[in-house]
């Protein structure tokens, strides 16, 4: 048997080192072992063995989608200095990378190194970076990449004008995503269902919804089918200025289509029609949703509680309330606050305790508007003595008292107590602003009550 030298051996090895590594990196990264797949590579740098640059790029690809973004980038330095033959396609990776967590600044340092690696920036890079600069609100600095990628001879794209349309959007510039809109339109670029659905989203939220369904009608006629998003975008509109008709039409033009209403689209009728004081369309919309199999939401449960209490349906509200907490919703203070009022109005105060209790059995620590609530149920029935207790309860809760609190409170005691008690609160109500001063009226109110005995 012939022996090999070693050193002969030991330069073979070195020779096919990095094929060796090559599958031994791609191997951990296949099984998942990511992080021993980094560590590997590193002890291959250190030794001196040829570094595998294909499971470089492989590994990069695979560390974006586990690790965070920092750690890659570090990796990618590392193999930058061994030689590893850097693509733009890495940098955008890098650059989206951090876009997505709204680290514009280091996003700006990859998009910055591009050109001292000897290559230049491609219309992705520069959409990548102008998308990270809107979604933090900096429209503006993606206006000024727009204008150096039109310096370098970078014809922005489809994709970059529908970015910085959502920036201003977003930033309540829907005239200014308009003209936008126009020149894009001027370039010859067809806009996409995209772009079309983001300019009618900003201009429904704005109030815009002739301009809205105007863009609605040539998308249509340029032969874009709108989506789900798009109709929702143009309902919400429409309910937010009490259009319930129309909206209710563009629903049975998405079945026509073939589109089927989602949870979004209900829920945005029901709170269209809560607030529009139509709560048969409202519970019919419920129904429908059920029937469907569409969960209702916390959004949808507490619409249809604020339309019922302000229809003044206490006790429906509280049988939907009930159907809220047995989907395994938990109502918010607001939530609760509207329905005790709506009880206290109908002078069932009792009620209105009930459900006192039960927020306060369930964690929650009910506020000064819930307790202005109750207080203003027991002071329009004369219960002054209980008014004050109730007081007493909230401040030993830690519930400050506010201007409404007092009002509330004097406009009890000069209405159920004596002619002198009427001059002394009715002088100070909208004066009294804490404790003292109120507490200092009571003591007022009550002396005077002890010389009336006396004489």
């Amino acid at each position: 048997m012939r022996i090999i030298p070693a050193p002969h051996y030991s330069n073979h090895i070195n020779d096919n080192a990095h094929l060796v590594f090559d599958v031994l990196v791609s191997a951990y990264v296949d099984s998942g072992f990511v992080y021993d797949a980094v560590t590997c590579l590193r002890l291959v740098k250190e030794n001196g063995f040829g570094v595998p640059f294909r499971a470089c790029g492989y590994l990069l690809d695979r560390m974006v989608k586990v690790e965070p973004i920092g750690s890659c980038w570090k990796l990618f330095w590392e193999v930058l200095d061994c030689g590893y033959p850097a693509k733009v396609y890495n940098f955008n990776v890098l650059m989206h990378g951090f876009c997505k967590i709204g680290d514009v600044g280091s996003a700006n340092k990859v998009f910055d190194e591009i050109p001292k690696r000897g290559l230049r920036p491609s219309v992705v890079s520069f959409n990548t970076l102008i998308g990270g600069y809107c979604k933090v609100g900096c429209v503006e600095e993606g206006f000024r990449l727009k204008g150096v990628m039109e310096e370098e001879g970078i014809s922005p794209d489809v994709f970059t004008f529908s970015t910085l349309i959502k920036g201003l959007c977003k930033d309540s510039r829907v005239d200014d995503a308009g003209i936008l809109f126009a020149e894009m339109c001027k370039k010859g670029l067809v806009p996409n269902g995209v772009t079309f659905t983001t300019l009618i989203d900003g201009q429904c939220k704005y109030g815009k919804i002739d301009l809205a369904l105007k863009n609605f009608q040539v998308m249509i006629n340029q032969g874009i089918r709108p989506d789900l998003i798009t109709y929702n975008a143009l309902i919400n509109g429409l309910c937010r200025i009490r259009d319930l008709k129309e909206a209710k039409k563009l629903v049975d033009e998405m079945s026509e289509r073939d589109l089927k209403p989602d949870k979004i689209t209900f829920t945005t009728l029901i709170d269209g029609y809560c607030k529009d004081g139509d709560m048969e369309s409202a519970l019919e919309i419920k129904e429908r949703m059920i029937e469907g199999g569409i969960e209702l939401d916390q959004v949808a449960f507490t619409a249809l509680i604020s339309g019922l209490c302000r229809d003044g349906r206490a006790n429906d509200a509280e049988k939907m309330l009930r159907e809220m907490l047995n989907a395994g919703f938990k109502p918010d203070d607001p939530t609760y606050g509207m329905i005790i009022d709506c009880f206290c109005k109908k002078g069932d105060v009792k009620m209105g305790f009930k459900l006192l209790k039960e927020m306060q059995s369930d964690e929650h620590i009910p506020g000064v508007v819930t307790y202005n609530v109750l207080l203003n149920g027991l002071c329009k029935q004369g219960q002054m003595k209980n008014a004050e207790m109730l007081l007493d309860a909230m401040r030993n809760l830690g519930v400050v008292p506010d201007d409404i609190t007092f009002n509330t409170l004097l406009d009890g005691h000069s209405k159920h107590g004596s002619s002198d008690d009427f001059n002394i609160f009715s002088c100070e109500k909208g004066l009294v602003t804490d404790y003292a001063s109120y507490a200092a009226l009571v003591n007022e109110s009550s002396k005077a009550s002890k010389d009336r005995l006396r004489r």
